[in-house]
């Protein structure tokens, strides 16, 4: 059993940092991109700053980009290979190790909320379809119409090329189609804060790779893989084809060499040993006890904003990794 030591770390300074996805970011959506995750690091940062939790901050920061139709969740998510729209989304308490998390979740307009509910209102940590819906429904989460315009056009775009090609579906997939079709999409949007408590907190949240089958979940939901957090290493978030993040369970690792390095140092050796081990297509945000963050990616872009007390940050991209 984890043993917890129950003494917390001051943090040098509290922080936040967000992330609204790793891939190919067209140049005509960077300004909104970089916009979006501003305003989303702005408002967890509010909260952190006000004596709130870590916890309370991520969930609020992954809010407003799910409300924001510029990235792959909430309002902005993709549609699958029939259309439809499923969406994943986790939180994770840094202090208690627990978490919750939603998959495979239909018309409600904010998954982080549901999956606060598991976690605060279960005794479990992933709950799936119909069955975390109605738990959404019954703790009073709006619904909404997922649907935009512009999603609809880039799935029928992307069948027309699917044929055209003659992939029928994504499994087994070959490395012409991620190309094409995955590194050229944003993906999951991800959180993680640290509070004047030395309180780690970590969230995300997607709409998942577009044209996925139905029923594909990815690592957004799943502790471990798409985000972890432990006030005694480190939090982490990750972003780009989930598959990869699962079978290297990457959040995990990345936290657990911050039990020994910053954040930096661990960010660029995941990511290099995940380009290794399954190839480009992964990016991670880190954030370690001390409150040292660190960006990092093999992709073109990841989409991502700091706070601190002292500084302001939101670029394209990070540490760039080979």
């Amino acid at each position: 059993m984890h043993q917890r030591s129950g003494a917390n770390v001051r943090p040098s300074k509290i922080v936040i940092i967000v992330h609204g996805g790793a891939g190919d970011w067209p140049s005509k959506l960077h300004k909104q991109g970089l916009s979006g995750v501003g305003v989303a690091a702005d408002r967890g940062f509010r909260i952190v700053s006000k004596e709130g939790s870590a916890l309370d901050a991520v969930e609020a920061a992954i809010v407003m980009m799910e409300n924001n139709p510029v990235f792959n969740a909430g309002r902005g998510s993709t549609l699958n290979l029939v259309g439809e729209i499923e969406t994943d989304a986790a939180i994770m308490d840094g202090k208690t190790l627990k978490g919750g998390g939603v998959a495979l979740l239909r018309d409600i307009r904010n998954p982080i909320k549901a999956a606060r509910i598991v976690m605060d209102k279960t005794d479990h940590v992933l709950l799936a379809g119909e069955a975390a819906r109605k738990l959404a429904l019954a703790n009073g989460l709006a619904k909404s119409n997922l649907r935009l315009s512009k999603r609809v056009h880039a799935w029928k775009e992307g069948l027309r090329k699917l044929k055209k090609n003659g992939v029928l579906y994504l499994s087994g997939t070959s490395p012409e189609v991620l190309q094409r079709f995955l590194l050229k999409s944003s993906d999951t949007v991800g959180a993680l804060a640290l509070d004047n408590d030395g309180n780690l907190a970590a969230a995300c949240s997607t709409g998942g790779v577009s044209l996925k089958l139905p029923g594909r979940i990815g690592d957004s939901a799943i502790l471990g893989a798409g985000l972890y957090a432990d006030n005694e290493s480190g939090a982490a978030t990750a972003t780009g084809i989930g598959e990869q993040t699962m079978r290297l369970v990457i959040s995990k690792a990345a936290c657990d060499l911050m039990r020994h390095a910053d954040a930096v140092s661990a960010t660029t050796r995941i990511i290099r040993y995940s380009t290794m081990a399954v190839g480009v297509g992964t990016g991670l945000i880190a954030l370690d006890r001390f409150g040292r963050h660190s960006v990092a990616h093999n992709t073109r872009n990841l989409c991502w904003a700091a706070r601190t007390v002292d500084v302001s940050t939101a670029k394209m991209f990070g540490t760039r990794v080979s």
